[in-house]
């Protein structure tokens, strides 16, 4: 299904105008920039010369010549190479960043410092800008400059500590969740940044996320039941430690998720299984009482669910209105007719690979629509181009190429 057309020209989105300075790299900051871009600012993003984003070299698979890894995460951007390592690139970049709205940048900390690149030498230059650094641990604190990769902030955070089968071990979440959170605190930081800065005394200021604050955070209620019972949480699959049943089961054919999650669908269930009994049983009459005595309930409900297969145990429990989903691959998920229909399918056009398919975005807006304009866009694609709208004339843009700064 192809994105909503748009003019590019115009300036029907939300975060038209705004210029974002991309010095970020991999997954957190790239997802983050995505987004901004999907909201309509122009990301222009600075890549090495030699190789530009290390994701453009993580395949396979490929679209073509071009990383699948790469391509999910770079639309709606224009490639500039620069190499910071030159006094001369880190003052091109200077240029840039004088008229930038936003900097997103992911080197480990202090190394913008160490490149006189800082927020507080950029911010004297540009008063307004809205500087974002991420990292693994922050730029504070005792770890500060310890590397970090999304696994280990999935376990440093405590996520892996409570994902995978009870009594087996940890795993870790299918997509790099540690990235993608900290991505989306970014972006939320950011644009209450801009709106602080229009509503405000006009100054940008310096954000600051890490992708183990974004763990921590996202422990939200399982956070609360330790703090209220002094026991961390553990490992339980799929189900939930306050609700029962609220859990995947296993069919005769595949797996069924339920979600009773409150009192008045208890009997809906039982009936819809045809266990009517269980509704009138004092040891799951309430849900405090099926928590209580999760494993009889859980022998009772595996032994009744093998009897289904997963369409008939859907069918069963959707026509008495409780809610259950067989479990779906990414392939079903994009044959899905409610995806399709909520634009989650999405393509742009490539100019060396042809249609690249990717995932929409999921802001949906009455008057300001995301869009997808830009293909993922090729190393130094939009080198010049920027360039020029910068003040560089030909002359100094090939020069600065000659002496491999571009």
């Amino acid at each position: 299904m192809t994105g909503e057309a748009r003019d590019p020209d115009s300036d029907d989105q939300p975060l038209e105008g705004l210029t974002v300075l991309d010095a970020s790299r991999v997954l957190v900051g790239p997802f983050c920039t995505m987004q901004l871009g999907d909201l309509g600012a122009d990301v222009i993003k600075i890549e090495r010369p030699d190789g530009g984003d290390q994701t453009r070299g993580w395949h396979p698979p490929n679209y073509g010549d071009e990383s699948a890894y790469y391509v999910s995460i770079n639309r709606n951007k224009r490639s500039v190479t620069l190499n910071l390592t030159t006094e001369e690139g880190r003052d091109v970049f200077r240029d840039l960043a004088s008229e930038a709205d936003v900097l997103v940048e992911n080197f480990r900390v202090g190394k913008m410092e160490e490149w006189d690149l800082g927020y507080e030498t950029l911010r004297e230059a540009n008063p307004e800008l809205v500087y974002c650094s991420l990292s693994g641990y922050g730029e504070w604190g005792p770890h500060k400059d310890r590397p970090a990769y999304d696994i280990m902030m999935q376990a440093e955070g405590g996520m892996m500590s409570i994902t995978g089968e009870e009594g087996g071990p940890p795993v870790r979440i299918g997509v790099a969740i540690a990235d993608i959170g900290a991505g989306m605190y970014a972006t939320q930081a950011i644009l209450s940044a801009l709106l602080y800065r229009e509503l405000g005394d006009g100054t940008g200021q310096k954000v600051d996320v890490s992708l183990l604050d974004g763990q921590v955070a996202w422990m939200s209620y399982m956070a609360s039941y330790y703090f209220a019972t002094g026991d961390p949480p553990g490992r339980m699959g799929s189900k939930h430690p306050t609700i029962a049943p609220y859990q995947a089961f296993e069919t005769s054919d595949g797996y069924v998720v339920v979600a009773t999650a409150s009192e008045n669908l208890w009997p809906k269930f039982c009936a819809a299984i045809d266990r009517e009994d269980l509704a009138d049983d004092d040891r799951f009459a309430t849900n405090a009482d099926r928590v209580e005595n999760r494993s009889d309930l859980d022998r009772i409900l595996d032994e009744r669910f093998a009897e289904f297969s997963t369409a008939e145990a859907v069918a069963r429990l959707e026509e008495a209105g409780v809610p259950a989903s067989r479990v779906r691959d990414i392939e079903e998920v994009f044959e899905n007719p409610q995806v399709q229909a909520r634009n989650m399918h999405q393509e742009v056009d490539h100019p060396t690979i042809g249609s690249v398919e990717m995932a929409g975005s999921p802001m949906h807006f009455s008057q300001t629509p995301t869009a997808i304009d830009r293909h993922p866009p090729l190393l130094g694609e939009h080198t010049e181009d920027v360039l020029r709208e910068f003040g560089y004339d030909d002359a100094t843009i090939e020069d600065l190429a000659d002496r491999d700064v571009l």
